[in-house]
């Protein structure tokens, strides 16, 4: 599997999930690593089985599917030598994710305070849909960039890793790039804040109680 475009990739022969979506995105999965693919491409892209030259059958592809994405051009490469499951499912209408009480609270309250991310932040959308999932709050901050932020009540590695995940495929954007990112939560392990560190996230820690008492307050003017 190749991918070619402003970097490029290999992944080696190995069995694979390939999921292909209907909003045009692609997913590449190992056994391990929970959520995170190991490669994909977000839509919009074309996709489009191209024929298995004499070399390629030689060593034992059978198919090869070629991914194009719409804007950039990029382009992922699947050459496919075994087949052992092949089903598809329509999934329906979506309904979203339905959050913790407290951590939807919270999102909403960060939304209507958003200054507390930073002096001239403000609000684009609250749930900015991706190709992997809705980051909580999309933001621009005092100079006009965009900042993901992500929520949780109680903020672990594995919130970490998801808002990286976003932050990889929002920045293949160029209408969005360069995004930053935020971790939100009332309270933060210490190992994940510096693996948010290490990787250029800030973090920042709610106070839950003080933000409702300024919705409350609020609510008297």
């Amino acid at each position: 599997m190749n991918y070619a475009g402003r970097l490029s990739a290999h992944l080696p022969r190995a069995k694979r999930v390939l999921m292909l979506k209907n909003d045009g995105s692609i997913l590449v999965h190992s056994d391990g690593g929970s959520y995170k693919p190991l490669n994909w491409m977000s839509p919009p892209c074309t996709f489009a089985e191209v024929e298995v030259d004499a070399e390629e059958a030689a060593g034992g592809v059978t198919a090869s599917w070629e991914v194009t994405h719409k804007k950039t051009s990029d382009r992922l490469v699947v050459s496919i030598f075994e087949i052992f499951h092949d089903s598809s499912h329509d999934l329906g209408v979506d309904p979203g994710l339905i959050k913790d009480g407290v951590e939807a609270h919270l999102q909403e309250l960060l939304a209507e305070q958003i200054e507390l991310v930073g002096d001239g932040h403000t609000l684009v959308r609250r749930e900015y849909m991706t190709a992997i999932g809705p980051v909580d709050i999309l933001a621009k901050d005092a100079d006009g960039g965009s900042v993901a932020i992500e929520i949780k009540r109680r903020g672990g590695i594995d919130g970490v890793e998801q808002l990286t995940r976003y932050l990889e495929l929002m920045n293949r954007d160029p209408k969005l790039a360069p995004v930053t990112g935020v971790f939100a939560a009332q309270e933060i392990k210490p190992q994940a804040r510096t693996l948010a560190e290490d990787r250029g996230i800030r973090c920042l820690v709610l106070d839950y109680d003080t933000m409702r008492g300024m919705e409350d307050l609020n609510t008297l003017f």
